[in-house]
């Protein structure tokens, strides 16, 4: 069974750019949606709006709250979310096709096309 996003949560990503580096997704979703489980490889997460969520993997639960404009690193992980704020989740995924890639060069490139961190 694919846990490839896309396949698992069509309503809440989709591609807006793929080629041999890289696939970039789009995420949304409005207050209450859930995810089912899904996994991402090595990524640069750059957040549209602010929004708080709920990570789960296994036993593991973590709450987060993010403000827009806001870049991360992201290693590669399996994982399913919630919804739990009172606004809408508008995320940009730059997954990188290379496995163990240097964040430093990702942050850089992210840096490039949004403006400094």
């Amino acid at each position: 069974m694919s846990l490839d996003p896309t396949v698992t949560n069509p309503a809440h990503y989709r591609v807006i750019l793929e080629n041999e580096k890289v696939r970039v997704l789009e995420y949304t979703d409005v207050p209450g949606d859930e995810t089912t489980p899904h996994e991402h490889p090595d990524s640069v997460m750059y957040t549209l709006n602010s929004f708080k969520r709920r990570l789960m993997s296994g036993d593991f639960q973590m709450d987060v709250e993010l403000e827009a404009n806001t870049v991360m690193w992201l290693p590669a992980q399996q994982h399913h979310a919630k919804n739990i704020g009172e606004t809408p989740t508008h995320v940009l995924f730059v997954e990188l096709k290379e496995p163990g890639a240097d964040p430093a060069i990702a942050a850089g490139v992210v840096e490039g096309v949004f403006g400094p961190q």
